[in-house]
């Protein structure tokens, strides 16, 4: 996330938008302007690399043209003319992706057995300078906060990525966690999902002890206002889900129950009972290749988290961007990798290695393959870092660099019904873009060599961001 000087040229702009186009760009508060290296109404990105996210073989020496927010030209260097008064950025050697799209994030994270923190003024900002310019929280444990702070983005209040705000969770009794509130039935269930759209939640997420009943009711509901539930199940198998109408699975495979032989309607058998049935199962075998047929068939998408789980497999390395942890926490969570790492006999190596095949014939099989990376469980998945991080997990599980960038840009755009604005680089669309060094097509890694990150157009300096949490990440 380092940020280096990349402004070649800068003259005075007589251009005025057209007032559709102006009111895309928020007037930036003066706590929001202390992280902007680029606002100016026209803007030409020289000599780029361009991948535009929609799988296609990355373009070589690429000018883009950015007006008012929005992509107005874009292609060869030679060709493209440059506007009088545009600020022009020479980008030599260096690439631009669409801005990243991922669809588990969260605003909280573990800061003690049981507790959660919210962290959202820091999260947003470590989405941002990461390159995350659209993000869809996955699951609400603060109520109205995703809701206020999205509103706060979008007014030009905060700097952060636009919010999908998940609505509190759909979660039946047997949690145990005194954040989350336990349904009663089905009145309650749609109840919820009204009260909290009209509170102006955009999607909903439904949990592990949730009944068939009551998970119909929500997405009854909800769909009736245009509006997704997806879901982290256990007491409803994936199968039932598809069939219920769901429109998305969290965690790949990881979490699903349909591989146990004994397991009762509207029960969790509970992780142990998953985890053992997942063991035994044969990614290759029918009964995977038939789930994952009948997803497929459903139009069902599968959001992949192996951020999450990767922090549970001994071997592994210490994941990115601990340094911005508060200390004490930052400690917390490394005692905890070094236990796992000490863990010889743990079942996580295999099934880490089985569910990312699984996610694997799931795109091949013609599925939607969504990204995310959930900041929860033990710790250590920080936000921006392990956006970057989760495409480069996709790499190692066998998509190619430029297939793990479309599934982190233009597939979650298409599943949030964005794709028409966001997710791909391409004339009319909204000017959210990555300048990263390197070539990302050649080397995932180089994802981590961020330089800087346009939103609508305003270009966000991610170094600034990223010290303005250094060392404090779990204080706010």
């Amino acid at each position: 996330m380092r940020y280096r000087c990349l402004i070649a040229a800068v003259t005075s702009l007589a251009f005025v938008a057209a007032p559709e186009l102006r009111a895309q760009r928020p007037t930036l508060s003066t706590a929001v302007r202390a992280f902007v290296a680029v606002d100016t109404p026209i803007v030409a990105l020289t000599h780029a690399r361009v991948i535009d996210g929609t799988g296609a073989p990355a373009r070589d020496d690429q000018t883009l043209v950015i007006r008012d927010g929005r992509i107005v030209a874009l292609g060869n260097s030679r060709s493209v003319a440059i506007p009088i008064g545009a600020q022009v950025i020479d980008l030599t050697g260096k690439t631009v992706i669409p801005g990243l799209v991922m669809v588990h994030e969260h605003l909280f994270y573990p800061t003690g057995p049981g507790i959660y923190g919210i962290l959202a003024k820091s999260f947003t900002r470590l989405y941002l300078a990461g390159g995350v310019t659209s993000m869809r929280t996955g699951g609400n444990l603060n109520g109205f906060g995703d809701i206020g702070i999205k509103h706060d983005i979008d007014a030009g209040k905060k700097p952060g990525p636009w919010i999908d705000a998940t609505a509190p969770y759909l979660e039946g009794p047997g949690l145990g966690l005194i954040q989350v509130h336990e349904l009663t039935g089905v009145d309650e269930a749609r109840r919820m999902v009204n009260f909290w759209a009209d509170a102006g939640a955009t999607s909903f997420k439904a949990y592990m002890h949730i009944t068939r009943a009551e998970l119909g009711a929500a997405i009854e509901e909800a769909h009736k206002r245009g509006l997704k539930v997806t879901g982290h199940l256990c007491s409803v198998t994936y199968r039932e889900a598809a069939a219920l109408g769901i429109d998305d699975l969290e965690h790949g495979f990881f979490v699903s129950t349909d591989f146990v032989t004994d397991k009762k309607p509207d029960e969790c058998p509970g992780q142990g009972k998953g985890q053992t049935a997942f063991a035994a199962v044969d990614p290759n075998g029918n009964a995977v290749r038939s789930l994952i047929a009948e997803l497929v068939r459903h139009r069902v998408a599968l959001t992949s988290t192996l951020t999450v789980f990767e922090t549970y497999v001994p071997g592994r390395p210490l994941p990115p961007g601990l340094e911005v942890l508060e200390p004490q926490l930052r400690a917390q969570f490394e005692q905890r990798h070094a236990a796992t790492a000490a863990n010889t006999s743990s079942p996580m190596s295999s099934l880490f290695a089985k569910a990312r095949a699984m996610e694997l014939a799931f795109a091949r099989a013609g599925g939607l393959l969504l990204a995310g990376t959930d900041p929860t469980g033990g710790g250590g998945v920080i936000p921006g870092y392990s956006n970057q991080h989760e495409l480069e997990l996709l790499v190692e599980s066998g998509f190619t660099p430029l297939e793990a960038i479309r599934i982190g840009t233009l597939n979650g755009a298409t599943f949030l019904g964005r794709a028409g604005r966001a997710g791909s680089i391409a004339v009319g669309k909204d000017a959210d873009l990555v300048v990263v060094a390197g070539d990302p097509a050649a080397r995932i890694a180089d994802l981590r060599n961020v330089q800087m990150v346009f939103k609508l157009g305003i270009g966000y300096d991610p170094a600034k961001l990223v010290e303005s949490v250094r060392g404090k990440v779990g204080l706010f």
